[in-house]
């Protein structure tokens, strides 16, 4: 498990996007605690089976990319759980 790199990664993000990114490698963790962690093209990248969901600090926005929409279906469905919203500004985040 490559956590280290992930946890340096989401150190690196801007303050603005840190929270949101910590918050779906939280939940994400959560759902599958048995997802294999690591970095895969530079993303935090979380593996189950086949499967696989990553996250990414884009230029104007956070990203989560997956293998299929269906390993998404937990994280739809998460009660009570929010995820930051980024106030967007003129200029570039």
């Amino acid at each position: 498990m490559k956590m280290h790199e992930v946890m340096t990664y989401l150190h690196a993000v801007p303050p603005k996007r840190q929270q949101r990114l910590q918050t779906l490698h939280d939940m994400i963790l959560e759902l599958y605690p048995d997802a294999t962690v690591d970095m895969t093209y530079k993303m935090p990248t979380y593996r189950v089976g086949e499967g696989w969901v990553a996250i990414a600090n884009q230029k104007n926005y956070v990203a989560l990319y997956t293998c299929g929409s269906h390993h998404l279906e937990r994280i739809q469905y998460v009660p009570n759980r929010k995820i930051p919203r980024t106030p967007r500004s003129k200029t570039s985040n």
